[in-house]
Parts: C-alpha cells; sequence; structure tokens
C-alpha cells in the first residue's frame, strides 16, 4: 500500500495533477480582487523556447503555466490582433478590424471542432457582419462597474488594437484618433505606453488637443521616464514616443528616457493598488508581433524577454497580495518560427542550443534598431549589419544587401541572413493559427486547454457582473431609444470629425458628441457614466444606473 501511494504520489508529481487539482480546490475557495491581463501579443511557443535559451536560465512564465488557448476568430482560423484583442476583452468572438464590437448573433462563426457542429458553412459574408456588429462591454468596464480601478500598460501606441480592445468601440482599427478619444474619455486611472502623436492636436483631424484634456481631468502628464517614476500615486497618464516604445535591446542603448515595461508595469500596481475596490490592470508586450512580422529573431527575443521581466513584476505583487488573479497569454501566434530549418534537417539529432543561440548573441540591436541607424544613403550599411550580428559577410552576401531596392527589401535581407546563420525557419510574415500556451497565477486561475473568449467572462463573474447584461446597460441604439420616446432623431456629420447625434422634441435639444463620456441637454452639458459610441453608422449611449438622460 504504501509503495502504491508512493507511485501515485509521484505519476501525479510528474504528469501535473496535483498541481491541478490543488488550483480547482483554491478556485472555489477565494475569489479575487485584483485582474491583471497580460498579452504577449503575435507569440508562437517556438520564440518562447527561442528566449529561454537566450537567456540561459527559466522565464518568469514557466512558473505560472496552467494550459493552452485557442485563438481562432469569429470567421477566420487565423486571426488578427484587434478580433483575438475583442475575444479576450469582452468574451466574444469577432472579425478582423473589429475593436470592442461583436456581430449581433452567432451567424457565420466557425465552428471550433469541439462542440460537435458539422456545419462550417458561412452563411453571412465578413462585410455583412461587419455593419452588424455592435459594442460588447469589456472586462475593462466590468472592473469600473465594480467600483475597482482600471488602468491599461502598452509598448505600442496605447491606441493600438490590443490595448483599444479593452478600452474602447470602433468599426476597425484603424481609427486610431476615435480610439485615442475615447480612452482619454474613459475615464482610466493610469495609462501607459506610446501613441503621443494621436493626443496633439496638430496630428487630430479634429484639431482637439487630448493633452490639456488629459492636464484637465486631472492626470499627472509624463512623457519621460523620469516623471513616471516621480510621479505620485494617482491617475497618471504617460505618452513616451510619437508611436511605440523602442525595443528592449534598442531601448536600452538609443531611448534610455523611455521606460521598460516591467517599469510602467511596477508604476501601474503602485497607482492602483490605492483603490480600496481593487483595481484591473491591461499590460501588452505589444511589439514581440512586430518583429514576428519582419521576421526578426533578435527582436523578438527582446520583446519576450521584456514581457516576462513584466509579468515577474505582476505574480511577485500577486504573491504578497494574495487576492490577485495574474492571466498571461498570446492573443496569436506570427512567423511560423521554428528552431530548425532545412540546413538542420541531416544534424537536427545533434544540434547543440548554440548552434542557434551564437548568431543572436552576436547581434547588439534588434533589427527595428538596424533600421533606424540606417543612413539614407546607406554610406553606413555594413556597420549597421555588423550591430545586427552579420560579420565577415561573404561577397555574394554582401552583393545581396547592396541590391536591396528599398529599406523594406534590406530589412528582409538582414533577418534572411541572420535566420540561415542561426538555423532558424519561418514560414511566414505574417499571422498563424496554433493553439497558444496559457500562463496563470492566483486564486481562480484557469487550467487546461481553454477559449480566448473564455477568460473574461470568468472573472467578470468573481466580481457578480454578466457582461452580456452590462452590454445591453452600457449601449442602447440612441436612434431607436429616441424615436420610441417621441423625438426626432439625426446624425449631424457636417463635421465629418466630430458627429454629433441631435435627438429634438418641442422645448428639448439633445446633442450627443461622439466618443465623449458627456452630453448637451438645451445646450448644458451633462456628465454620463460612459462613453457615447459611434460606429457602423450608428450612435450608443449608457444606460447604465438610469443615466440615459430625460426630457425636464
Amino acid at each position: 500500500m504504501k509503495r502504491f501511494v508512493i507511485f501515485s504520489l509521484t505519476f501525479a508529481l510528474l504528469f501535473g495533477c496535483v498541481p491541478r487539482n490543488m488550483d480547482a480546490e483554491a478556485n472555489t475557495a477565494k475569489k479575487p480582487k485584483n485582474f491583471i491581463m497580460m498579452v504577449m501579443d503575435g507569440t508562437n511557443s517556438d520564440a518562447v523556447t527561442l528566449a529561454r535559451w537566450y537567456k540561459g536560465g527559466k522565464l518568469a512564465l514557466d512558473d505560472i503555466l496552467a494550459g493552452g488557448a485557442r485563438t481562432y476568430s469569429y470567421h477566420s482560423a487565423i486571426t488578427d490582433s484587434a478580433a483575438a484583442g475583442t475575444a479576450l476583452a469582452t468574451g466574444r468572438k469577432s472579425i478582423v478590424h473589429s475593436i470592442g464590437m461583436a456581430p449581433a448573433d452567432g451567424r457565420g462563426m466557425i465552428s471550433d471542432g469541439n462542440n460537435g457542429n458539422k456545419e462550417q458553412e458561412r452563411t453571412i459574408s465578413p462585410e455583412q457582419l461587419g455593419r452588424s456588429l455592435m459594442p460588447a462591454a469589456s472586462i475593462l468596464e466590468a472592473a469600473k462597474k465594480a467600483g475597482k480601478a482600471a488602468g491599461i500598460v502598452a509598448t505600442s501606441p496605447v491606441q493600438h488594437a490590443t490595448p483599444a480592445a479593452f478600452s474602447t468601440h470602433v468599426a476597425n482599427r484603424s481609427l486610431m484618433e476615435d480610439i485615442a478619444e475615447q480612452q482619454v474619455y474613459q475615464g482610466l486611472d493610469v495609462v501607459l505606453g506610446g501613441g503621443l502623436q494621436y493626443l496633439l492636436p496638430e496630428s487630430r483631424r479634429d484639431g482637439e488637443n487630448l493633452v490639456k484634456t488629459i492636464f484637465n481631468s486631472g492626470y499627472v502628464f509624463a512623457d519621460k521616464k523620469s516623471m513616471m517614476e516621480q510621479a505620485s500615486p494617482g491617475k497618471l497618464w504617460g505618452a513616451f514616443s510619437p508611436t511605440a516604445i523602442a525595443n528592449e535591446f534598442d531601448r536600452k542603448q538609443f531611448f534610455p528616457q523611455q521606460p521598460s515595461l516591467a517599469e510602467m508595469t511596477g508604476k501601474a500596481l503602485s497607482s492602483l493598488k490605492k483603490d480600496k475596490d481593487g483595481f484591473f490592470l491591461f499590460v501588452e508586450g505589444s511589439k514581440v508581433d512586430w518583429a514576428a512580422h519582419q521576421n526578426d529573431p533578435v527582436g523578438m527575443v527582446s520583446e519576450i524577454l521584456s514581457f516576462d521581466a513584466a509579468v515577474k513584476q505582476a505574480v511577485d505583487f500577486a504573491k504578497k497580495d494574495g487576492e490577485t488573479l495574474v492571466i498571461a497569454v498570446t492573443d496569436h501566434g506570427n512567423s511560423g518560427l521554428t528552431i530548425g530549418s532545412r540546413k538542420t534537417d541531416k544534424t537536427y539529432a545533434v544540434s547543440e542550443p548554440s548552434a542557434f543561440i551564437k548568431p543572436l548573441k552576436k547581434a547588439k540591436i534588434t533589427l527595428e534598431g538596424a533600421m533606424w541607424l540606417l543612413k539614407k544613403d546607406r554610406s553606413n550599411l555594413r556597420e549597421v549589419a555588423g550591430m545586427y550580428g552579420l560579420d565577415h559577410l561573404s561577397r555574394d552576401e554582401w552583393q545581396r544587401l547592396e541590391r536591396a531596392g528599398s529599406d523594406l527589401q534590406v530589412g528582409k535581407e538582414l533577418t534572411r541572413l541572420l535566420g540561415k546563420r542561426a538555423k532558424l525557419g519561418f514560414t511566414t510574415y505574417g499571422h498563424t493559427g496554433e493553439d497558444v500556451f496559457l500562463y496563470a497565477f492566483g486564486p481562480g486561475r484557469p487550467t487546461g486547454l481553454i477559449n480566448n473568449i473564455d477568460i473574461a467572462p470568468l472573472v467578470a463573474g468573481f466580481w457578480g457582473i454578466d457582461l452580456a447584461a452590462l452590454s445591453k446597460e452600457k449601449f442602447v441604439v440612441a436612434a431607436d431609444f429616441y424615436r420610441n420616446k417621441g423625438y426626432s432623431v439625426r446624425i449631424d456629420d457636417t463635421d465629418s470629425a466630430n458627429p454629433i447625434l441631435v435627438a429634438e422634441r418641442p422645448g428639448v435639444k439633445l446633442t450627443y458628441p461622439a466618443h465623449k463620456n458627456f452630453h448637451y441637454n438645451n445646450g448644458k452639458a451633462v456628465k454620463q457614466t460612459g462613453i457615447t459610441v459611434y460606429g457602423g453608422g450608428k450612435f450608443y449611449i449608457p444606460r447604465e444606473m438610469g443615466t440615459v438622460p430625460h426630457s425636464p
């Protein structure tokens, strides 16, 4: 009997049964007050493995591996970041390019192979689906409904697809100015990342100075790391680059005034933890995806290690706090990176890790850094190639570089040469559709193979909030609502950059500027508890807590 028990425990430890069951018991015992959602954008499993070999030791992610996640979108086996971000944020599958919006019904959604539905014909086109999109409440909005603080952190512009999906609702990810406006009026507590240009009047079609609005809304505004570090706990908005924050390997050398992802995460946590009701924090390591699109293994390693350092910050906080759930996942794969290529067809069984890592270790900068350093006349091309780890170029290699017709082609040739030396394979410059790793730590953590739409409803449920019901509260079709009350309704798009909903009846004129958290009742400003969303030709206004205004 004693031998049987020992054997059983050994088997369980080897195959993960004990930790899994213990998690199940912990899940029923305590619900998380705080939630940190972390997304490593566009990362496949080989890229994580490569980063671990490069580091020469385990990752912080390794200690919290919990399972896997499926990533397919509403109508495609391979998703984009907008649809994937929307799924993670709202618990709703959506279509390419949509941000915080989902089709009104289930028509056209592909079978996931698990539900017994053999019918996979799409009954409606993506274009028709786009016209049926409705705003869907996010886990960030659920946190605010529960009285919690909320923040977003990203190394991309914060207006980019994934952070936008957690904080805004627009029909297309390209509407960066509308996304920026919604974020400013969303009432977030902490915003840290890139994207300064979308806040400045000279860069906006509507000419609005959103930096001024941020100041007037009580935020401390920071555009340098030192300013962020010195800011007292409270409302904080940091925009540290016109576009994206530099890749970590390049940032340390050339942009030290920009904070790292780990530094931004730590600062956000120090501010948000002051809320007695708890908080929600979204953190994105945005630029693994960008490097993967370029097939740049150095950039991918740089940004995975940067993200991993931020995960350590979050998990260390959660370990001390005891009331925080941390979930980390990638939104989709990218590039089809493989450790091994045609060059290892006959040697894979005797390929030391150093064969793949040594060529990468020679690089002092990522491809993005290399292209930033490259002069317009390319007079320093050989020097830049050397900084990217490509020394001792053969005559043929050098001629291929010199013949590259554009900077894009130069970049492709640099990564091709480095990938060849490091014996790495790439199948695409685009996204891929594999299942991805799921990492989680803290009370209520999910385990096993889940779907990306499972996360938001799970956490909202811990807080007693139903996301579908919240969507109905926050997003009422304004035209239908007011026409049912006897108003005439029209959209004033005289200024296409500032569309306005107008609802009128004798003695009452209500006007709703798009993407703001207030409206006018006979010219008098009225504050709302949520933003007015304009998408797909419709205005949506909040009904939450009875805030849809009525006539005097």
